[in-house]
């Protein structure tokens, strides 16, 4: 092993998504003496970012109350229209808005590219002299001698698919710092080592997920109407049980922003989230504003779903979790970028407090209580039965119980009641309880394969470097994840990453595609025995996500 080379710094931010950034330049907008480094993972800034997105700005407005006026993205499309429906398999009503509570209201809300505002934060970071740092993924974390978070090692380069150093092989940087600030997003490799070693989910509820899958659309004009919103929920997923929604977001420039949430706690095994994605796509509500249209872009991402009572401790020896890596989304709103990067900033404030100080290392208690005394802990509390109500009582019950605990929160009546949650792997069951669901083929029109729309999210690793999935026990997969579940690692990745080949007189073999992955983490929250472990890919890799 090459010497490794050191970078010393006053705060490294592993994660360069609104979250990451926020804390970044509210750093900056503290002490603009402080030496910041923000390591991400994707080819550039805003790579792996993808999202609906409808966004509440109050994030914003905190970071930069003159954001409007600035050229940033997120300005150009206000939403001016909201609409949710509930589907059945070829019809639909109107929920009215009477039935909603004010917190699910998008008046004032912008629609847009989510990757594109993080690329505008990227930018505004730089300009305060953060040094951003794409295509370099944190892949270690280093502790001192009393335990405390040190900083971060990033990931090798060079190494090929059997261990060994090919000829452009260089190591990983060591990025020291005073305070490690995780911003990786949801089910971030770092996160789940921070989790483990400090024992950060000791008082809280695990964390569950969704599996959000997007399509972006040009669509005929004459369809198009900048500003509305549409949610959808009921079909498809309610003919299997299962539970999620639908979203369509007019932005601009002509294009849509289509996707489909299934809920992970999903237990047939034979739900495959991105083909009930292409089904809903296909009701005639949907399939209205598609036809005449063109797919542009695909991507996949893990959505954290548990809420407020699985939000961990927020604060460790010489570090920090922000955003997703937390767990701030508010699921009945479909939003967390605003709760990400008042995150972020609360983290800085009190990072570039203990700094001023003469501290380091320390743990940054009041920066965890400040999160749970802000407006971040007031929306999330007023929503904190809604996942797991419609997760223990179904779509239709529980949709009814999870609207009136919010109504009642909403007037301060509600029942002191956190409901639980169980881990989503927990709930996939045999898959001899269960009958084989037949889904439509794709008509490269509306619907189409998998792979055909991998290619979409222009996806690319280095071919010759070790699989970044890692299976601990193979044997385990084969007779447990085959044998016992029908292999639903073939269905819930939305990459087709992994293969079960089958051929007469030989053992199935598992096959990894890990050139497909979408960086999604699917696999490491759904798979049955929590065998497959995802780490960092060598730097760069992964999807590269125009305009998501």
């Amino acid at each position: 092993m090459s010497e490794r080379e050191s970078m010393p710094c006053d705060v490294v931010i592993v994660g360069g998504g609104p979250a990451g950034l926020s804390a970044a330049i509210k750093l900056k907008q503290i002490n603009e003496e402080l030496e910041v480094v923000v390591l991400e993972k994707g080819s550039e800034i805003g790579a792996h970012i993808l999202s609906g997105a409808v966004v509440d700005p109050k994030g914003l407005d905190e970071l930069f109350p003159e954001w409007r006026d600035m050229d940033c993205p997120m300005a150009e499309t206000p939403v001016t229209d909201n609409w949710h429906w509930a589907l059945t398999k070829t019809g639909k009503w109107d929920m009215p808005h009477l039935m909603l509570p004010p917190l699910m209201s998008n008046n004032g809300c912008y629609t847009g590219s989510l990757g594109n505002l993080t690329r505008w934060l990227g930018e505004q970071a730089e300009g305060l002299g953060v040094m951003v740092f794409p295509g370099f993924p944190a892949s270690e974390v280093m502790f001192d001698d009393s335990g405390a978070v040190s900083g971060v090692i990033t990931q090798d380069m060079g190494v090929a698919e059997d261990g060994s150093q090919k000829g452009d092989f260089q190591p990983g940087m060591e990025i020291h710092a005073k305070y490690t600030v995780f911003a990786e997003g949801a089910r971030g490799s770092l996160t789940k080592v921070m989790k483990e070693k400090f024992d950060l989910e000791a008082e809280c509820q695990p964390q569950v997920y969704g599996l959000g899958i997007k399509e972006l659309w040009d669509i005929a004009p004459d369809k198009h109407e900048p500003g509305r919103v549409i949610h959808t929920q009921g079909w498809p997923l309610s003919e299997s049980d299962s539970w999620g929604g639908g979203f369509l977001y007019h932005q601009a420039n002509g294009q849509v922003a289509l996707g489909f949430v299934t809920a992970l706690d999903y237990k047939n095994p034979y739900v495959s989230p991105y083909q009930e994605f292409q089904r809903w796509k296909a009701h005639p509500a949907i399939r209205e504003y598609l036809e005449g249209g063109k797919r542009v872009a695909y991507g996949a991402r893990a959505i954290n779903e548990g809420g407020w009572q699985s939000v961990p401790k927020l604060a460790f020896p010489g570090g920090a979790l922000v955003g997703c890596a937390a767990g701030f989304v508010n699921v009945p709103r479909i939003k967390g970028s605003h709760t990400a990067m008042k995150s972020g900033m609360l983290a800085a404030e009190s990072i570039a407090a203990a700094i001023a100080g003469g501290s380091e290392k320390t743990e940054l208690s009041d920066y965890d209580s400040a999160v749970r005394s802000s407006w971040i802990a007031d929306e999330l509390k007023l929503v904190q039965n809604a996942q797991p109500a419609v997760a223990k009582y179904g779509g239709d019950i529980g949709t009814v119980l999870a609207g009136a605990d919010m109504w009642m929160r909403t007037l301060k009546i509600g029942l002191p009641i956190k409901m639980k949650h169980k881990p989503d792997y927990s709930y996939t069951g045999r898959a001899d309880l269960f009958r084989p669901i037949d889904y439509p083929k794709p008509d490269n029109e509306i619907t189409f394969d998998r792979l055909t729309n991998v290619a979409y999210s222009y996806t690319n690793h280095a071919e010759d470097q070790p699989v970044h999935l890692q299976v601990k026990d193979l044997e385990l997969q084969r007779t447990s994840e085959l044998a016992t579940f029908g292999g639903p690692s073939s269905r819930y990745c939305p990459a087709g990453v992994y293969e079960w080949i089958e051929e007469e007189g030989k053992e199935p073999k598992f096959q990894i595609n890990s050139q497909n992955c979408v960086h999604c983490k699917t696999c490491d929250i759904k798979d049955p025995n929590q065998n497959i472990n995802w780490v960092t890919p060598e730097g760069g890799g992964g999807p590269n996500y125009p305009n998501m």
